[in-house]
């Protein structure tokens, strides 16, 4: 890995993500940003920042997830952000935590695959819309991209039989979108500002009701 871009992983230090885990991420990203070309995974207009708006924007929830979690699925993981990249520092910290990455689409699941095969990841691709599924078990649930935040958590409330905490990555319009939330909703939850955009934000909500 080039110099300049070992530098561009810094950030993740604070998170007690070691340097020997840049290497591997920046492998990820690349393989990512090769893989772009032939399928839609990022946008194009991301690919020259990518460090910084998938790698970093993605594993910066290190912080916030619960150490003792034993398991969690990522909602409509597409590219592997932020499934692949969070198994990528759980594995180089010594973490047994397991991954469900549900994926629809076949081409998407496939790219998923090959990157928990090449990173020997403790991983698993669900080619399946999660939507149909029932009865889902996690310790901790994650999304990014995927779906409007009052979509997801009628999909947690209704379709998820266990879970202990929901990490969502929200945008600008974050704190707007859990302000409509709890006018249906009651949840304890925890705003946090994005590491790589200061507008953004993430939230990690716990004992979601519907009132």
């Amino acid at each position: 890995m080039i110099e300049s871009n070992f530098k561009k992983y810094s950030p993740l230090e604070k998170f007690n993500v070691s340097r020997e885990t840049f290497p591997v991420l920046e492998e990820f990203r690349s393989l990512l940003v090769n893989e772009n070309q032939k399928i839609n995974l990022i946008s194009k207009s991301t690919v020259k920042d990518s460090i910084n708006r998938h790698i970093l924007d993605t594993a910066q929830i290190i912080d916030i997830i619960d150490k003792n979690s034993k398991s969690c699925i990522d909602l409509g993981s597409g590219s592997g952000l932020p499934g692949i990249v969070l198994a990528i520092i759980f594995k180089k910290k010594g973490s047994k935590i397991k991954f469900e990455l549900y994926e629809k689409s076949q081409k998407k699941s496939n790219f998923l695959q090959k990157m928990i095969n090449h990173f020997e990841l403790n991983a698993e691709v669900k080619q399946k819309n999660i939507f149909g599924e029932k009865e889902l078990k996690a310790d901790l649930v994650v999304a990014r991209a995927f779906k409007p935040l009052k979509i997801i958590l009628e999909l947690i409330n209704k379709n998820f039989a266990h879970y202990n905490e929901l990490i969502f990555f929200l945008g600008e319009s974050g704190r707007e979108i859990i302000k409509e939330c709890l006018m249906t909703w009651n949840f304890d939850y925890q705003i946090i500002k994005s590491l790589t955009d200061k507008n953004s934000v993430i939230v990690k909500i716990k004992s979601l009701k519907k009132k």
